[in-house]
This record gives C-alpha cells, structure tokens and sequence, in this order.
C-alpha cells in the first residue's frame, strides 16, 4: 500500500526514529515502525491486522486507525478523493491501496 503524509511534521515523526521515540515513547515509537511496516506490505487496507484496525466515526468518519501502546493511535484517510465506496455509502477500505497519514497520538485527548 503507498503511505502518504499530510504534514512534513507527520513524515519525520513517522520516519525518524529518534523523533518518534522522543515524542511517543520507545514502546509507541517500536509499534509504529510495525503498524508502518504493516501497511506498506498489505495491497489494501483490508489487509491490515495488527493492531485493532478499525473505521473511526464522529468527527473523525472517513478515517481508521491502528493502535499503538496506550491510548496512542496512528491515523490515516485514503489517498483518492473521492475514496472508493461501498453500496451502502461507505468507504471501500478493501479498494483503498493509498492512504494519508493524518494523526499520530492520543485523540481522546
């Protein structure tokens, strides 16, 4: 699956380890390098199953997440705009093979 970033902020905290450690924590840093890893081998979203992955609600619908340690989450939306979507209206995640990363952290927060 491609991976993508909203920020330039979110890549570095995504793809250096010394700033994800600092800012998450060693557990939290270790598990998103895994959860990265993960999805960047799976062909679609569907694929993924570490880490809870689940479709968020709310103020975050269009979104999912993989857990982390703790309340610790790792957030991202599909790439395609409009995202694949089923009959029911909603996303596809089995058709969505590109994703932005939108969140790393505690969203309970």
């Amino acid at each position: 699956m491609e991976i993508g970033f909203e920020t330039d902020k979110l890549e570095k905290l995504c793809l250096v380890s010394k700033v994800a450690t600092r800012k998450l924590g060693a557990d939290s840093a270790k598990k998103l390098r895994t959860r990265l890893s993960d999805m960047d081998a799976a062909e679609s979203v569907s694929e993924l199953w570490a880490g809870n992955p689940h479709p968020l609600s709310g103020d975050r619908r269009g979104q999912f997440s993989l857990a982390l340690t703790g309340g610790k989450r790792l957030v991202f939306k599909p790439q395609k705009e409009p995202p694949p979507v089923k009959e029911d209206g909603g996303i596809d995640w089995n058709r969505v093979d590109s994703v932005i990363v939108v969140f790393v952290g505690d969203y309970h927060e």
